[in-house]
């Protein structure tokens, strides 16, 4: 598209022109499929050029990548590559020679030394030159298909992936069968579902796909099994992961401590075959669930089904693909009908006159002619009173054929054989006829009929099941233990030589009490701060219900207070204050209980500092007088007075006696 510079007022007016073309050209012209025929325009020429070189023989795929720069100048790699990707889908293209392993992610040698033809199915669905609609290819030389006029839903049998300028579109395969089956649904007006279908099998969740659309998600799971004792065998493997990929995920889930693996083995070769082996002590089933949590032996993926139809992107359902790809078919196979049935009605034409001319010897009126008028006259007179026995008027074209009609074809005409003829055409029309009124149901014939010829071991390989995510903090290996330097104020995995807490996962979270009142909750790291002297540092399990008692004073000279709290909600990182936040305030007793019944039972003793006409100085102090609160309350009056310590009562403590 050329510009006039003299429009733009700015460079900026220029560059927003300019990007719309390249942002229109790249959605357009390379990474969105078209609706009808679910092709890129990469993948439609390949095609294209394919068809033009079909002899029925194995071409060079370097050739055919020749060939097609003819329409997709581009280069002759990106080129092989699509058609690679192509072959691998199995369905258009007979591949011949190493064309590499989507399990194991080999890729395919170079294009002068594999080759490539049409499938069957390729010629059955994708060709109809009588109905293509042709445009010029980019230099004007050649015509190429506008679009191809492919008789099948070939768009979510092959699923699609394409990047162009903020756009995006991501169709996931779907099983040849489901496809056929449910575009004999739409027609019959019937509902239908579909769901993905890979061909590395696997295991998926699609309870989330949401018809393909954006927001949709798909988990797929790689098929485990226990072997022998100790022995894990991975036989399907996730789709858009290889072999090598996945093994890589487990040796660094391993490295990281997330896993425990002894070894691992690879002896895929036509089929997945992983081995991993365990250590002894690992439990089978928990290292799936661990598998499936830190490795790639669970995906996720996200479908966004866009397409260019009506010559702009458009956000469609794989339902509402079917339902307008089955719709196309049946318009594809009225139009290929009609052209039939205007070929038929030619032909019964001629043939009924060709009989006409010889029978009657009407081949005769033209010996004494002697200008080519008077020969196509002579001949026109002699078939006016036959001329009702046609369906159509005769043209001097059809004259003109009669005349070239030769004299040993004469003389060995059989009248009876004419005849035949005759009545085949007739029934092949009534019956073209009759299919034209009833295109709906040649529709489904036609699909039923791809079914049987084509649909012999293309059942569905991927298992349709549901299951919850896994907890990773539930089957992550505790292969760390949580050190604790209560001098300096540090904690980590990564501290040997400190004081031991627990064992923890380097997944866990650290929750921290400190002597401020400051509650905090971090990841486990090698090493990070805690402050000095904590009042309790642990790994915090989401799963215990626990119950934290304090005792701390209001500033310095205010109330002391007594609370009992859980700790509730919480986000990593963030500094939650247990007490008012008054300076000066001091916390004097700090505890934490499995149970709210093993909390009110603890009974303390608070020393209250001497002071004139003070007689008691020590008093007991239950918790079961302080309700469970929230850690943001402020908590209930112990006493006003200045205390000395709290220390916890002794067994044979009386309270009636005091101290």
């Amino acid at each position: 598209m050329m510009h006039d510079p003299d429009q733009h007022a700015s460079l900026g007016a220029m560059y927003s022109d300019y990007f719309l073309d390249y942002a229109s050209y790249v959605i357009l012209e390379r990474a969105v499929p078209h609706l009808n025929d679910g092709l890129k325009p990469v993948q439609r020429r390949i095609l294209h050029s394919m068809r033009e070189l079909d002899d029925g023989r194995y071409n060079k795929v370097a050739n055919i990548a020749g060939h097609t720069i003819n329409y997709h100048p581009h280069g002759n790699v990106a080129i092989e590559e699509a058609l690679v990707v192509l072959g691998q889908k199995d369905l258009l293209i007979d591949p011949q020679g190493n064309w590499g392993n989507i399990l194991t992610g080999d890729g395919a040698a170079a294009g002068r030394y594999i080759e490539a033809r049409l499938t069957k199915f390729a010629l059955d669905i994708l060709f109809s030159p009588k109905i293509t609609e042709w445009i010029s290819n980019y230099d004007g030389r050649r015509k190429e298909p506008l679009t191809l006029p492919v008789k099948f839903p070939l768009l979510l049998a092959h699923g699609i992936e394409g990047i162009a300028v903020g756009l995006a579109c991501k169709f996931l395969p779907h099983n040849f069968i489901e496809l056929i089956d449910a575009s004999v649904c739409a027609l019959r007006k019937e509902p239908f579902e579909l769901l993905p279908d890979f061909p590395t099998a696997g295991i998926m969740d699609a309870s989330d796909y949401k018809d393909g659309l954006r927001g949709g998600r798909v988990r797929v799971r790689a098929r485990i099994s226990s072997e022998k004792k100790g022995v894990m065998r991975i036989t399907e493997i996730p789709f858009g992961t290889t072999t090598g990929a996945l093994m890589d995920s487990i040796v660094a889930a391993a490295d990281k401590g997330k896993i425990k693996i002894a070894k691992i083995e690879d002896n895929t070769a036509a089929e997945v075959d992983i081995l991993v082996h365990l250590p002894s002590g690992v439990d089978p089933d928990n290292m799936r669930d661990a598998l499936y949590a830190f490795t790639d032996c669970e995906l996720s993926l996200s479908p966004n089904a866009c397409v260019i139809a009506d010559d702009k992107p458009q956000f469609l359902g794989v339902s509402e693909i079917l339902k307008r790809n089955a719709e196309h078919t049946k318009e594809l196979l009225r139009q290929e009908l009609e052209i039939r049935l205007a070929e038929l009605a030619e032909k019964w034409h001629f043939s009924s006159l060709e009989k006409i001319f010889i029978e009657n010897r009407i081949y005769r009126d033209i010996e004494e002619c002697t200008t080519w008028e008077a020969v196509l006259k002579a001949i026109d007179d002699g078939l006016k009173p036959f001329k009702k026995l046609l369906k159509r008027e005769v043209t001097e074209e059809d004259l003109v054929r009669l005349t070239e009609i030769r004299i040993k074809r004469i003389s060995k005409f059989d009248s009876f054989k004419a005849d035949e003829e005759i009545k085949a055409l007739e029934k092949d029309i009534e019956e073209t006829e009759r299919n034209l009124k009833n295109l709906t149901k040649f529709t489904i014939r036609w699909f039923e009929d791809l079914k049987k010829k084509y649909g012999k071991g293309r059942e569905r390989k991927t298992e349709v099941s549901s299951f919850d995510r896994v907890d990773r903090s539930q089957v992550i290996l505790a292969t760390e233990t949580l050190y604790l330097d209560e001098k300096n104020g540090f904690a980590g995995y990564g501290l040997k030589k400190e004081t031991p807490v627990e064992r923890c996962s380097t997944l866990d979270d650290v929750i921290i009490f400190g002597q401020d009142g400051k509650m905090r909750v971090v990841k486990v790291a090698d090493k990070f701060f805690v402050g000095p002297r904590p009042l309790r540092v642990a790994i915090l399990k989401k799963d215990e219900d626990l119950i934290y008692s304090m005792i701390y004073r209001d500033g310095k000279e205010g109330a002391i207070l007594a609370k009992r709290f859980r700790v509730g909600g919480i986000t990593r990182d963030k500094e939650y204050d247990l007490m008012k936040g008054t300076p000066g305030s001091r916390i004097f007793y700090f505890a934490v209980h499995k149970s709210e019944a093993e909390s009110a039972e603890q009974l303390l003793v608070v020393h209250i500092k001497p002071a004139l006409r003070l007689r008691n100085v020590s008093r007991p102090f239950s918790f079961g007088e302080v309700p469970i609160k929230g850690r943001s309350s402020g908590g209930n009056i112990v006493t006003k007075l200045p205390i000395d310590r709290i220390v916890r009562a002794p067994k044979d403590y009386d309270p009636e006696a005091g101290a």
